[in-house]
């Protein structure tokens, strides 16, 4: 039997939806900022902002990448366009590694103690549903697809995760190189933004949508090429 990440092209076309909405966001608060506070576009005034956080600064950005892979208000690819904008590529990657590493750690040490019941209350049963045939089928390399795509929940994964026999530093090192391209190359985004090279920065946006789209037809294929 064949397993798909998504039950539908409908479920697809929503993925699809919400990596353009992303880019949407990201657009529209960029043009927002340049008509009404052009001043937060420039970036000693930014990065002098954030160094009056002093010891602060860093650890506040960290904590708030974690708790979105926790709570899931934002996604963490918004917040590691915002890292690369305050404190540069290598430092904003970094920083959102840090939270988003600290995140899945919570959630997998949550679905690993309190098991399945616990991910039934935070995970979509279709989602749990489609999750348990495609873990059983790719296993591990599975989860490290899954992680290549931007456009899937970071919780739902992590909570997903904790009830396979995966153990949490191979879990973490998944997140880690799964996770990584797409967080360096919002950071490079975010950090032509506050160098005033907008188009540079939509041009990188589009590579990671380009990305996600070749991860995710790479899995879409391979998943069909498995025997019935």
């Amino acid at each position: 039997m064949r397993t798909r990440l998504f039950a539908s092209a409908a479920a697809r076309r929503a993925a699809l939806v919400r990596l353009g909405l992303l880019a949407a966001v990201v657009a529209a608060a960029a043009l927002a900022v340049r008509a009404y506070a052009p001043f937060l576009l420039d970036p000693e005034w930014i990065r002098s902002a954030v160094a009056g956080l002093g010891p602060y600064a860093a650890p506040a950005f960290v904590l708030v990448q974690a708790l979105q892979v926790i709570f899931a208000p934002i996604p963490g690819q918004a917040l590691g366009v915002v890292g690369g904008y305050l404190f540069g590529v290598a430092a904003g990657t970094a920083y959102s590694m840090l939270g988003v590493l600290a995140g899945s750690a919570v959630v997998f040490a949550l679905a690993r103690r309190y098991g399945r019941p616990f991910v039934e209350r935070v995970v979509a049963d279709d989602v749990l549903d489609r999750f348990d045939a495609f873990a059983e089928s790719h296993g591990v390399v599975g989860l490290f697809v899954v992680f290549l795509l931007p456009t899937f929940p970071d919780d739902a994964v992590c909570a997903l995760a904790g009830l396979t026999g995966i153990r949490l530093r191979t879990f973490l090192a998944l997140v880690l190189v799964g996770r990584l391209p797409t967080f360096v190359l919002v950071a490079l985004a975010g950090d032509e933004f506050a160098s005033g090279r907008a188009a540079v920065a939509f041009g990188v946006l589009a590579a990671v949508a380009l990305l996600s789209a070749v991860v995710y037809l790479a899995r879409r294929r391979t998943s069909e090429s498995d025997p019935a």
